[in-house]
């Protein structure tokens, strides 16, 4: 759980630190400028914040590695949620105004994170999970759009190296294979995700698992 804080925080603070030109720019998610990243990142903190206020009795279905709905096709932008992301990032108008927004849902979502229970269940698109591996589930999430959002921003800070390997990890559990060792976490997570393609010598080095990406993961 301490990971998510570390994650989210240096994801937010990553995003206040963005000069006002690069909310304009192409973000790491197809179809999807940066400004439109930041809208749906303000979306999922409020699904985190409903989510640790949604108790579940059941016992649970799903872990952080089985929470997450694995297809290999790359979204193309022009879902309709994403539709609506867009055109709900463009009424910001200002970047000042979306990283307001960020910064006061998203501290919320942290808060509420911190004084969670980690046993405590909770219900979410009918799983049940507990709030430790609902949490473990979301340092994913925040790394890889940590990810997106630096994708063309070189100056930008990373995400941090303890998130960076333990969402690698992940992604190896889910793939049920490792990608090569000399490999660092960004290019085992790129590759992996679909964010970028893998070269020929690479693909090579894969073997086997490069026929079962990309793990396009919702």
């Amino acid at each position: 759980m301490d990971l998510f804080s570390r994650s989210w925080t240096a994801l937010r603070t990553a995003v206040a630190e963005l000069p006002d030109e690069d909310f304009a720019r192409p973000s790491g998610c197809t179809g999807w400028l940066v400004r439109d990243l930041v809208c749906h990142l303000v979306i999922d903190a409020q699904d985190v914040l409903i989510t640790l206020v949604t108790p579940a009795s059941a016992e649970p279905t799903h872990d952080a590695v089985t929470y997450w709905n694995v297809t290999d096709t790359p979204p193309a932008g022009d879902d309709p949620l994403d539709a609506l992301t867009v055109r709900l990032a463009a009424a910001y108008e200002e970047p000042r105004l979306l990283k307001f927004h960020l910064d006061d849902i998203g501290s919320a979502a942290g808060r509420a994170a911190g004084l969670a229970e980690p046993g405590l269940r909770v219900g979410t698109q009918e799983m049940v999970l507990t709030v430790e591996h609902y949490l473990s589930a979301y340092v994913l999430e925040w790394t890889l759009h940590h990810l997106d959002l630096i994708a063309h921003l070189p100056a930008a800070a990373q995400p941090p190296a303890e998130g960076l390997a333990r969402s690698r990890a992940m992604l190896e559990e889910i793939a049920g294979a490792a990608f090569p060792a000399a490999w660092s976490d960004q290019d085992a997570l790129r590759v992996g995700t679909g964010r970028r393609t893998p070269t020929d010598a690479e693909r090579a080095e894969l073997g086997p698992l490069a026929g079962r990406l990309p793990l396009v993961l919702g």
